[in-house]
């Protein structure tokens, strides 16, 4: 072993290490790695940076965008308001539907974002039919791994192996060749997840005898413990607080007091203000206020503030539920806010909304939240104006919006730009399955024609690119090289050889895909696909076979992560809405996985012959 493949092999475990132990975001691991390929001398810097050049890249950026815009004009909560009406009160034809929709989507857009647009949906049909939510979150995931598995597109572990193909100066995948494997695996996990689900019942659903409702204000208020905080008081013209920014008096640190909603006098009638931290108050202003601290004195509270006590109709502001809105949202993985506290965030500055509770392992945290560091599986209540609630979906980055109360339907207009979204879907599929247009002009085109038809504006397309991915994808390219210069390709494909060479190419399929999972429970699934890439290919020619079925082999491998909640984060999305265990997975995606890898390497060959 020479020194050049000691060093990336050395960089490597590292990397890996990195990755498994989180102590540093996974693109910012790859781009050190990049670095250290280029100052250990391995490669040289154009060899390094060739992958931001590489159209793969641009097209998956091109698909987050396609896939922002699906989101923005209501496309997926369209299907499940579909879903909920086909399916009426059978929780069997609801999975089926809801599976078949999910990876149907998800074979043209990111399966972690239709996993997260498909939450909350589905929390309302669990709801809607008197189920436990854990009977449909696992299907859901594994639904949009299984979506990777349906086209080209679908996700990028395919992308990585197809451009892997055309480096080698091959035929790349058509859009379709992984298609029928998909299929199949699709049916299986149907039925796989008919019998499964019985296993993933939680005892947390409310049930009625009417069946589950929707949830509603006062389910919130309950389950977050609200009751007796909420306080109305109007600003006499004596007040200190007249004249006053909201940021600069300190009502929360001083008292408790959260100021969620704001009544004002405008042209001979009362509207409602969203309140934020440069707002002014009044003389007759009326503030809906949030007593978090139980502590406090409020009769001495309006006499220190010169505030008036006014009637409050409804429990916690549920009388004004037209104007003010509540809604949980959940922390994604890779979120900039995990670790922060609500006061260094200055959430309701950039947001524009008011953390009111935080349900951590399904408890509600009693007390003042502003310095609660948020953690991974943290579910906030944030209240505010339905705009603002709104405006939160296209803050992916970092929350997905989980529910929405059912007052929301009397305030939430329905998208009108859907059916453009469709076509522009429609249109750069077509474009795709042609050979005439490369698939990231068909994606760029698409693009474009959704700002045409103001599907998407310039900015939140520029928020939809996971840049984190990207840059992930960026860095780790880089590693196949390097391992091909200095001679670990060989080394590894020899080790595979004299495990499996002499034996059959169906064993050496099973000890890829064994292989490629393995390495999947570590890092991401993308970064495996480009280190095992070019292992099938070399293994392939040594062999002397066809190299497809041996790249095909590990796309599909790399999509069947199913087996442990941090293996990809369709699993950690639903991990917290589920109410599942580290062992739930297990026990479900073990079984699984071996029956995705005897499918695969039975149907493989016989799509692509060796």
């Amino acid at each position: 072993m020479n020194s050049q493949l000691l060093w990336v092999l050395s960089l490597l475990a590292v990397t890996i290490f990195l990755f498994v132990s989180g102590k540093l975001r996974m693109d910012v691991v790859a781009l050190l790695a990049l670095i250290a390929l280029v100052l250990g001398g391995p490669l040289t810097l154009q060899e390094a940076t060739a992958g931001f050049s590489d159209p793969n890249v641009i097209l998956i950026a091109a698909l987050f965008v396609i896939g922002e815009g699906l989101v923005r004009t209501g496309v997926a909560l369209q299907l499940g308001e579909w879903l909920i009406k086909m399916s009426g009160s059978s929780e069997t034809r609801m999975l089926v539907l809801l599976m078949l929709t999910v990876a149907g989507l998800g074979a043209f857009m990111s399966s972690t974002g239709v996993v997260a647009i498909f939450i909350p949906v589905a929390i309302s049909i669990a709801a809607k039919m008197g189920t436990s939510p854990g009977r449909l979150m696992m299907p859901l995931s594994f639904a949009g791994l299984i979506s990777g598995m349906m086209t080209l597109v679908a996700t990028p572990p395919n992308l990585v192996v197809n451009s892997e193909l055309v480096r080698e100066g091959l035929a790349g995948f058509s859009f379709f060749a992984v298609t029928p494997i998909g299929l199949v695996v699709l049916l299986l996990g149907i039925g796989y997840m008919l019998v499964a689900r019985f296993w993933l019942v939680t005892p947390t659903q409310e049930t009625t005898p009417g069946g589950v409702r929707r949830r509603n204000f006062h389910d919130l208020i309950r389950d977050y413990k609200l009751a007796g905080r909420a306080r109305r008081l109007a600003i006499r013209p004596s007040s200190p607080l007249v004249g006053q920014r909201l940021d600069a008096l300190e009502l929360r640190e001083r008292y408790g007091a959260n100021i969620v909603g704001l009544e004002r006098w405008r042209k001979f009638r009362r509207v409602m203000v969203a309140v934020s931290g440069t707002t002014e108050f009044r003389a007759g202003d009326v503030l809906l206020i949030d007593m978090s601290a139980a502590e406090i004195d409020v009769r001495q509270f309006c006499r220190e503030q010169q505030l008036e006590p006014k009637i409050l109709r409804g429990d916690y502001f549920s009388g004004h539920a037209r104007d003010v809105g509540m809604a949980e949202v959940a922390l994604i993985p890779d979120s900039a806010l995990t670790g922060k506290s609500l006061r260094e965030l200055a959430f309701r500055s950039r947001y524009g909304l008011s953390v009111v509770g935080i349900r951590r392992r399904g408890t509600p945290i009693a007390g003042a939240l502003t310095d609660e560091a948020l953690e991974l599986g943290d579910i906030l209540l944030v209240i505010g104006s339905w705009k603002r609630i709104g405006q939160l979906k296209q803050q992916s980055r970092d929350f997905m919006l989980l529910t929405l109360p059912e007052e929301v339907d009397e305030v939430t207009p329905a998208h009108s730009q859907a059916p453009h979204a469709l076509f522009c879907l429609a249109l750069m599929v077509a474009m795709m399955l042609t050979d005439e247009i490369p698939n990231p002009i068909a994606a760029l085109l698409a693009c474009l024609l959704m700002g045409k038809f103001r599907c998407i504006d310039m900015e939140s397309a520029l928020r939809a690119i996971h840049w984190p991915s990207l840059l992930l994808i960026v860095g780790m390219m880089p590693f196949a090289l390097a391992l091909q210069k200095t001679g670990g390709i060989t080394l590894i494909v020899d080790g595979l050889m004299a495990l499996a060479g002499e034996r059959s190419a169906h064993v050496m399929l099973a000890c890829l895909f064994v292989l490629c999972a393995g390495i999947g429970l570590f890092i991401s699934n993308t970064a495996t696909a480009v280190l095992m890439a070019p292992i099938g290919i070399a293994a392939a020619h040594q062999m002397g076979l066809s190299p497809y079925p041996f790249t095909l082999i590990i796309a599909i491998a790399a999509s069947a992560a199913f087996m442990t909640p941090v293996s990809s984060p369709v699993n950690t999305l639903v991990l917290g809405p589920g109410g599942y265990r580290f062992v739930d997975f297990v026990k479900i995606g073990v079984p699984f996985t071996l029956v995705v890898m005897v499918v695969s390497v039975v149907l493989v060959p016989l799509w692509f012959p060796f």
